[in-house]
Order: structure tokens, then C-alpha cells, then sequence
């Protein structure tokens, strides 16, 4: 095959699968409202369940809703038919995915799912299948052709599926009222999950590790300080812990450049009174956001008397993955 040919397929391969989800939005029937209803009511947890590609597909739908706010998760047919199915429980909802909907793996279960009267949420490509006869709710999700050439390997039908569980997923988030901090709670390790649940005393340098002078103190005092604590400043403080003042990195260079004596200098005739603060409740995003609009690189955190109790620098938010 040529470079030509390759191209001819692929486009073939998408132009298919394409065409098949556009023809899914005249299958959003009474019975895909009565499935959202099942799972929205469901008071355990959603078990998918699927065989083959069709399995690889139910992960990732248990994947989805577990992440989004329906607590969900896959359970193999076969497995289930050999001591799993003590994982479903009668307060569960089954969402079943079988394009023929006649996999043998997934029929066997059917009599104990009607035993316990657990709700059955069927994707198939066959309304007069056994499973789609057998189901509370039936989500047609068949196709006119495989992308595949030979029209064997499930390709097109199983994309379907896919879509249609993002379908279910999505509408779910909506009527829970799934929020962006709720994902972050599903998602702690991800870069939203940092940005919205990190705090800044989950990153603030505090007691000792606090680069802080008093108001009285010289500019060569400054000086040992930021070398000491390495946050690139130092606050200016009075005998309260309150703010006076910040001197930095680049304020000592300005000095420098002026010839001041950093020996006989007061901080307090040098230091920026304007110090950039954020409060200790603050997430760490917000840190961020504060740094980038004000063109700085470090921040003095303040407690709810306006107190200082923490410092931090943008080094601090990389290390974190908040950055």
C-alpha cells in the first residue's frame, strides 16, 4: 500500500464513526431519559458490565461516571458467574453494554439480577435481543457498518457505546450539580486537583523558616536573612508580628547600584511599605494568580489579624504542580 491508500482508509475509519455518533442524537428517546433516571435514583453504585471490547469500552463509561459523581465501577460477566457478582448488591443499577445483546456471559446473570430486582440499563445494537427485552431501560446503540473492511472487528459500534456512556456521564454531572472543585476531589493527583485543593499553608514556609527582621534592624541585617531563609526577601516587622514592610532580591540590587551603605543603612529607609500579602485561607492558585499579575516571585502570608504567619515563593507553587 502506498502513502495514498493509507490516508484513504483512515479517512474512511473517521468519516465512518463520525457519521455513526451524528446518528445517535435520534436515539435520545424516553428510554435514554429512564436510564438517567435509574442511575440518578440509584442509591449503590452503577456496576457495568460487558464482555470483549465491549468490556474495555464499560471500563471506561465506570471510569467516567466514577469521576464525574456517580460512584460507579466494572465488573467482568464471567468473573461475576464465578463469585464476583457478590460485588452487586440490590441497590445497585447494572448498565450493560452487548452490541448483539445476545453475549452469553451477560444472559447468565440476567435471572439473579431479576431475583434481587436491580434496575438494567442495556446498550445494544438489537432491539429484540434477549438483553434488550430484559431491560428496564433500552439505549439503542447499533450501527449500519464496522469501520472495519471486513466488517467483523468492533470498531464503529463500540465507539457508539463509548459516546453514548459520555452521553449518560455528562448528563448525570449536570443534574448532580457536579462542580469543578467536586472533580478536583475525584482528580487529586491532576493539575486541577492541585489548583483547587491546595491551600497556602499546604505549601507556606512558617515559624523559624520565615525570612523577618524587625523595623530597628540595618540592611546588612536584610542581607544575612534572605541568604539565610532563600525565599529571595524578608519581611519588616514590629513586636506584633505585624507587617511593616518587605525588602527583596531586587531592592537590595537597587541599593547597590546607589551606593548605599548597607553597613549604616535602616531597612526601614530602604523597604517597600507596599508588601504584596495573601491570607493564609487563600488556595495556592490564588498565590499564583496574585504573583503572575503583580510581576512578583514571593508573597508574605498574613493570618486573620493581618498578622504575619507564613511565607511563600514560586519556587514553593512549582514544586507543588500548581504551576
Amino acid at each position: 500500500m502506498n502513502q495514498s491508500e493509507f490516508q484513504k482508509l483512515a479517512k474512511a475509519v473517521i468519516e465512518n464513526e463520525a457519521q455513526a455518533i451524528k446518528n445517535m442524537t435520534a436515539h435520545l428517546d424516553e428510554q435514554f431519559v429512564t436510564a438517567c433516571q435509574l442511575m440518578l435514583e440509584c442509591k449503590g453504585r452503577i456496576i457495568v458490565i460487558g464482555m470483549g471490547k465491549s468490556g474495555h469500552i464499560g471500563g471506561k463509561i465506570a471510569s467516567t461516571l466514577a469521576s464525574t459523581g456517580s460512584p460507579a465501577f466494572f465488573v467482568h460477566p464471567g468473573e461475576a458467574a464465578h463469585g464476583d457478582f457478590g460485588m452487586i448488591t440490590a441497590d445497585d443499577v447494572i448498565l450493560a453494554i452487548s452490541n448483539s445483546g445476545e453475549t452469553d456471559e451477560v444472559l447468565t446473570l440476567l435471572p439473579l439480577l431479576k431475583r434481587l430486582h436491580i434496575p438494567l440499563i442495556a446498550l445494544t445494537g438489537k432491539p429484540e435481543s434477549s438483553l434488550a427485552r430484559a431491560a428496564t431501560a433500552h439505549i439503542f446503540v447499533g450501527v449500519e457498518q464496522e469501520a472495519c473492511p471486513l466488517g467483523l472487528a468492533p470498531t464503529t459500534s463500540t465507539t457508539v457505546a463509548l459516546v453514548m456512556g459520555d452521553a449518560l456521564a455528562i448528563a448525570l454531572l449536570d443534574a448532580r450539580g457536579f462542580s469543578e472543585e467536586d472533580f478536583a476531589r475525584s482528580h487529586p493527583a491532576g493539575r486541577l486537583g492541585r489548583r483547587l485543593l491546595l491551600h497556602i499553608t499546604d505549601l507556606m514556609h512558617t515559624g523559624t523558616d520565615i525570612p523577618k527582621i524587625s523595623g530597628d534592624a540595618l540592611l546588612k541585617d536584610a542581607l544575612l536573612e534572605i541568604s539565610a531563609k532563600r525565599l529571595g526577601m524578608t519581611a519588616v516587622i514590629d513586636t506584633n508580628e505585624n507587617i511593616l514592610g518587605v525588602f527583596t532580591d531586587g531592592d537590595l540590587r537597587r541599593c547597590l547600584d546607589n551606593d548605599v551603605d548597607i553597613s549604616s543603612t535602616h531597612i526601614a529607609d530602604v523597604m517597600n511599605t507596599s508588601a504584596k500579602t495573601i491570607h493564609d485561607s487563600a488556595l495556592a492558585e490564588e498565590a499564583l494568580h496574585m504573583m503572575q499579575t503583580h510581576k512578583i516571585t514571593a508573597l508574605l502570608v498574613t493570618d486573620k489579624d493581618n498578622r504575619l504567619v507564613g511565607a511563600l515563593n514560586m519556587h514553593d507553587l512549582l514544586r507543588a504542580g500548581v504551576v
